[in-house]
């Protein structure tokens, strides 16, 4: 009796889908579905902006009508359009706008550099170098004054690196910053000084009390669309079809509205709002109500301000993020205080205004939390909003989040938070780390496996910061470069991975880069799978991502990257 009243039913499902024929069928290809089985089909079918069905070759094929496109995948792998968790794609495309800037490996490459801009600069013009990080440098650390004197006698010069930066005696004299100067404006920073207490150059987040005014040529905002529009077509060339932006200001944001009225964005944007913490809690209360009354607040599936960013702490590659244990002596890091822990930048009482602001606002709050020290603070914020008001399905977020403990990991699970992390900082600088903290301290560095066995949502991205160029740009963006390192946890310069027991599997690597990300937008419903009624983002491969040779992941090539339905990359 269930069979007979089952059978029209079936027919009639059947009778609507092919009433929904196809845009465009691709068939005869390994599409790896993503979902939650993990399925692997052969055949999609398109209609308009959506996925309409998965399946056969048979099942498929019932879709088609007498103007569906058919395209034959030949074997090829498909899988969802990837997804970066965290750039900062506005800011990284306007990077070399002015001029060139060289790959930097050596001392002797940055202070070239500093001599070839000294050559063309006018005398008393800054010279301004950043996001070169000494962690990457041969030597493992920062120019001295005395060096950075000798490349250019006759301009001030700011080696910025992070949050930190070392400067020349001639931008300590132009700044007022010299023996007897002391930080007076409540904000936090540090000045290093020498045993005579005379500064050493190195300045902890103090870019503020530097006075630069560099000769650059000043872009329009046509030179900044075009050079994003750039940017984003390369993103696209790697097989990403969706970016987080990490801390997006006025001048950027609009930017991208531009674009997107112009029908010219590439891809799909999530937008985490810059509040700057140190500002008083009224104007960053005021900040947060605009951009919760924002039209770009609205949900859009190109274009969404669903976030607000701050910074806790400073950074692993510069030697200022902030520890639950001491950082300890270190001629890398500059640090010859055996009790300093690395800097803290807002205060817990006023990190739980901000945080509790945001998310009452129904903004998902990060902060830049790279120690565990600041990891532990966000999530102890979070801990007592969540007192308050339920956060598991608000989402609330951690940046980098690259130390991290047991105990963190529970907390996490327990309230719902996620985080989004960054494969690449194991590849680039796990060695260092290794020499500084020693294996014990990096038991929890990024442990992807812990994150995934315990329900943690952690998503995948680099932290692109500058240059145009999957793996010239500093912090490399290419998806597939950060799988093999998650798959692998092997730093370069190192002859052992770093807590292998921490090692993901490709299926978990693949998530990472798909529906992980698209659950820290809000947006699983709406893309990171290739499921019927998502958006029709996909990319197709030159090589079987889950079979080949392991160190084969990182060489993949993407030839076509389709983005709603439409082919917007061709290799």
């Amino acid at each position: 009796m269930r069979c007979r009243t089952l059978v029209p039913f079936l027919l009639l499902a059947a009778f609507a889908l092919r009433a929904q024929t196809a845009d465009t069928i691709f068939r005869n290809g390994k599409i790896v579905t993503v979902d939650p089985q993990f399925r692997i089909a052969d055949s999609i079918a398109i209609r308009g902006d959506r996925i309409l069905a998965t399946g056969s070759r048979s099942e498929i094929a019932l879709l088609a009508g007498p103007g569906t496109r058919q395209i034959d995948l030949r074997g090829k792998t498909m899988l969802p359009g990837l997804s970066d968790s965290h750039v900062h794609a506005a800011q990284a495309a306007m990077y070399e706008f002015d001029h060139p800037v060289p790959d930097m490996e050596t001392l002797a490459d940055v202070l070239a550099y500093m001599r070839s801009r000294a050559a063309v600069a006018k005398p008393g013009d800054w010279i301004v170098l950043t996001q070169v990080f000494i962690t990457r440098l041969r030597e493992q650390r920062f120019p001295t004054r005395a060096e950075l004197d000798a490349a250019a006698p006759r301009n001030p010069v700011y080696f910025g690196t992070g949050p930190d930066a070392a400067v020349n005696s001639m931008a300590l004299q132009l700044s007022g910053i010299g023996k007897d100067y002391r930080i007076a404006d409540g904000k936090p920073g540090r000045i290093e000084r020498d045993a005579a207490g005379e500064p050493t150059g190195i300045l902890r987040n103090c870019s503020r009390l530097v006075q630069i005014h560099s000769g650059d040529k000043v872009p329009t905002a046509d030179d900044r669309r075009a050079r994003l529009k750039m940017l984003l077509a390369d993103y696209n060339s790697v097989g990403l079809t969706s970016i987080s932006e990490g801390d997006l200001n006025d001048t950027d944001l609009e930017t991208y509205r531009r674009l997107k009225e112009d029908g010219q964005l590439t891809c799909r944007v999530f937008v985490a709002y810059d509040v700057d913490a140190q500002l008083p809690l009224d104007q960053i209360g005021a900040r947060i109500q605009a951009a919760a009354a924002s039209p770009l607040h609205r949900y859009n599936n190109m274009l969404w301000l669903r976030g607000i960013k701050s910074f806790l702490d400073g950074g692993m590659l510069t030697g200022s993020a902030y520890m639950l244990l001491p950082w300890g002596i270190s001629k890398v890091y500059s640090i010859d205080d055996p009790g300093y822990r690395g800097m803290r930048y807002i205060e817990p009482d006023k990190l739980f205004e901000i945080a509790r602001m945001a998310l009452q606002n129904d903004l998902q709050f990060t902060a830049h939390s790279v120690g565990d020290g600041a990891v532990q603070t966000l999530v102890d914020a979070y801990a007592e909003i969540n007192r308050e008001f339920p956060l598991r399905a608000a989402r609330p977020c951690i940046t980098h989040a690259n130390f991290m403990t047991a105990g963190i990991v529970e907390k996490m699970k327990e309230i719902g938070i996620v985080a989004n992390l960054q494969p690449d900082w194991l590849w680039l600088d796990g060695a260092t780390l290794r020499k500084q903290f020693g294996d014990a301290r990096l038991a929890y560095f990024q442990p992807y496996k812990t994150l995934f066995e315990k329900g943690v949502m952690v998503g995948g991205g680099s932290d692109h910061m500058q240059k145009i160029g999957s793996l010239r740009s500093i912090n490399p963006y290419n998806p597939f470069l950060g799988m093999w390192i998650a798959l692998t946890r092997q730093p370069r310069w190192a002859e052992q991975p770093l807590h292998p027991e921490q090692r993901i599997s490709r299926e978990q690597a693949i998530r990472l880069y798909t529906i992980n990300n698209a659950w820290l937008t809000f947006e699983e419903k709406e893309k990171g799978s290739l499921e019927a009624g998502k958006l029709a983002d996909f990319i197709v491969l030159d090589r079987d991502i889950l079979t080949c040779r392991l160190d084969d992941i990182r060489q993949i090539q993407v030839e076509q990257t389709w983005l709603g339905g439409k082919p917007i990359y061709q290799r």
